[in-house]
């Protein structure tokens, strides 16, 4: 009964936006005290020029595929509490690549307990249609298990975080 299971999800939502504003500081100090602002050095990523950096604007994909950019990326959204997005993004990739069947299964589980299941430490923000798919798709790890979840977080950074990056001094350092 559909009636039954709308109040359930009203309660987990409220329980997770409760949880997310556990986890952020609430000591006023933090709010007057910036967060750095400079990005985190990549290893052995070679800073972009400006013109290359400026196309970021534009390609979250590029930006993604770009390691001194997905550095910045993800300094950024650390500052944002958002930094699971592009962890899973990255994870989803690395899964794809994966060969045996036997580590993919293991990185599956891995992906699934960090990020997709209910109050995982990194929990991603799908919906429920997309996380029963992506639970579905598990039973038989494939490298396309996660592709419904991973679309729908990429869409949310493209949305979302990109242009809050593009606006942050993360970006203006790296276009200057």
């Amino acid at each position: 009964d559909l009636s039954l299971l709308l109040p359930r999800c009203r309660a987990k939502e409220i329980k997770m936006k409760l949880g997310t504003l556990l986890q952020k500081p609430d000591s006023t100090i933090d709010f007057i005290i910036p967060y750095p602002e400079k990005p985190e050095k990549p290893p052995k990523a070679q800073k972009p020029s400006s013109e290359e950096a400026l196309q970021w604007r534009d390609s979250l994909e590029k930006l993604l595929q770009n390691p001194y950019g997905l550095a910045s990326f993800r300094s950024f959204l650390r500052s944002e509490f958002s930094e699971e997005n592009a962890e899973f993004w990255v994870a989803c990739e690395d899964y794809k690549k994966t060969k045996s069947p036997v580590k993919m299964a293991e990185k599956a589980k891995k992906i699934y307990e960090e990020f997709i299941q209910s109050e995982a430490p990194k929990e991603v923000n799908i919906d429920h249609f997309t996380k029963a798919v992506t639970m579905k798709n598990l039973v038989e790890p494939s490298p396309t298990s996660f592709d419904m979840a991973q679309k729908r977080i990429f869409a949310l950074m493209e949305k979302d975080s990109l242009p809050r990056f593009v606006r942050s001094e993360f970006y203006h350092e790296l276009i200057k």
